[in-house]
């Protein structure tokens, strides 16, 4: 899972586990995690110490969980979307 030097994630994404929607954000520098429930755990256990999260849909805390895991899994950095489109990472700055 990519993190910034922030301890942040590097672009927001969304996630879906059964009926749960997570949003998830980067937050700057001594944000701390804003988060609730079992979306507060998986994010504190993956190590990451400054994201705003939201909870959508279900309050159920296992299907939570497996938004929040879903939405950690589709986490991409610079390097994998340059690989994937075939061209230089410099290209990406541009």
């Amino acid at each position: 899972m990519p993190l910034t030097k922030a301890n942040s994630i590097p672009h927001p994404v969304n996630g879906v586990g059964g009926g749960a929607k997570v949003m998830m954000r980067p937050a700057a520098p001594g944000t701390g995690v804003i988060a609730g429930g079992a979306v507060r755990t998986v994010l504190e256990l993956a190590g990451v110490r400054n994201i705003l999260a939201k909870q959508l849909g279900s309050d159920n805390p296992l299907n939570n969980a497996r938004a929040a895991a879903n939405a950690l899994a589709s986490l991409r950095t610079f390097s994998e979307v340059a690989e994937e489109r075939g061209v230089p990472i410099e290209s990406l700055y541009a």
